[in-house]
């Protein structure tokens, strides 16, 4: 256990010192916002309801070239002309596969450029719906974990805390992405896994397998990414950063992306096998260190398949649209996978699969070890899982 405790204090130091002097001076952003604002990429938007629909011919239509457009006009409901009428520029229904889908009485949210007093229709409201999405998680998350429900929704509002507040404004202030990236993802490990499961000697051992499963994830990832020589600048977003944040390491932030991805399956294994381990040892005082490994990592196997997949798919999913585009260019399977958005894709999934699958035996052996020490006294309930019998 004092091995277990010398990594997880070792970790918490360093993310201490990391985070003090990585810490956000908010200049970063200040910065960026004024560039993103003198190229256009900076606009009002406001809440409206659409008010009328007409389609008629388009005001640059004629005899020989007819085109019908639909004019919309909207009741601003935020902002400081709310409760103004406002026409929206006429949208050609020769494009109807980019002409929005309205009916009057709708919700949308109307883009404002100041400078030109220009309105424009930027989006669907879909602010009540998610509120409402939001609501129904929060429910079934309190309504099944009770206690550990309520702890995990604060967790998740930490994470994205330690996203929005440090992580990204650090990055802005021309930090390294990576560093802030790992420094942000050790962080979170120690909210969320003590916040939620406490401090007990489970939670500190799951802990020691995350942080050096991460570690494990992180030199592959930064290894493979250099082999690949990724630049970052396949994307949309990849491009228009640099515009804004003058110097930022694009290829930097896409690996400390992978680290962050990694991270929030890798605590969910390393949980479990160490809940396990104890649950095994509270049942069985007598199994030893190997018997708790062969069952622990017996179990893993199982744990590992559905979780490999499960990166694989949530990777996947995120990016459809584009396999899509891939299907129709009429290119071979090896130069789909060599273009830079596939290809990054791939490595991320399979060094986190690494990860993952190292994690099992990893938080396994630590657990069997620790429970066949003082870490926990024989004969003591142990932490196993969160309500059990066992839990206080």
């Amino acid at each position: 256990m004092r091995w277990v405790l010398a990594i997880v204090v070792g970790a918490a130091v360093a993310t201490g010192f990391g985070v003090a002097t990585l810490w956000p001076t908010q200049e970063g952003v200040e910065a960026a916002t004024a560039s993103a604002d003198e190229i256009g990429l900076v606009t009002d938007r406001f809440g409206a309801t659409v008010e009328e629909i007409r389609d008629g011919p388009c005001s640059y239509s004629s005899a020989d070239n007819p085109n019908a457009c639909r004019q919309v006009t909207v009741v601003l409901d935020e902002g400081p002309a709310r409760g103004s009428l406002v026409p929206l520029p006429e949208l050609d229904l020769a494009f109807t596969a980019t002409t929005p889908s309205l009916r009057v009485g709708q919700k949308v949210i109307i883009g404002y450029e100041p400078s030109t007093d220009f309105y424009f229709y930027a989006d669907n409201d879909r602010r009540t719906p998610l509120a409402w999405l939001g609501a129904l998680f929060a429910v079934f998350v309190i309504a099944l974990g009770r206690r550990r429900g309520v702890l995990a929704l604060v967790g998740m509002a930490g994470t994205l805390v330690v996203l929005l507040a440090f992580m990204a404004p650090s990055i802005l202030d021309g930090n390294d992405p990576l560093l802030v990236s790992v420094v942000a993802a050790s962080g979170i490990a120690f909210v969320s896994l003590y916040l939620v499961h406490g401090f007990s000697p489970i939670t500190t051992v799951a802990l020691a397998g995350t942080l050096v499963s991460l570690g494990l994830t992180l030199g592959l990832s930064w290894a493979f990414f250099e082999l690949a020589a990724f630049t970052g600048l396949a994307s949309e977003e990849g491009l228009v950063l640099p515009l804004i944040a003058g110097g930022l390491d694009v290829s930097s932030l896409i690996l400390g992306g992978a680290v962050i991805g990694a991270l929030g399956a890798l605590d969910d294994i390393t949980v479990t096998q160490a809940a396990l381990v104890a649950e095994l040892r509270y049942r069985s005082p007598g199994l030893g260190v190997y018997e708790l490994v062969s069952s622990g990592i017996r179990v893993g196997r199982e744990h590992i398949a559905s979780t490999v997949n499960t990166l694989l798919l949530a990777y996947a999913g995120a990016a459809i649209p584009l396999l899509m585009l891939f299907v129709v260019s009429d290119l071979s399977l090896v130069m789909v996978a060599n273009s830079e958005l596939v290809a990054v894709v791939i490595v991320r999934t399979l060094c986190g699969s690494i990860g993952l699958v190292a994690a099992v035996p990893i938080t396994t052996i630590l657990a069997a070890l620790v429970s066949s020490g003082t870490g926990w006294p024989e004969g003591a309930p142990a932490p196993i899982a969160p309500d059990s019998p066992h839990s206080e």
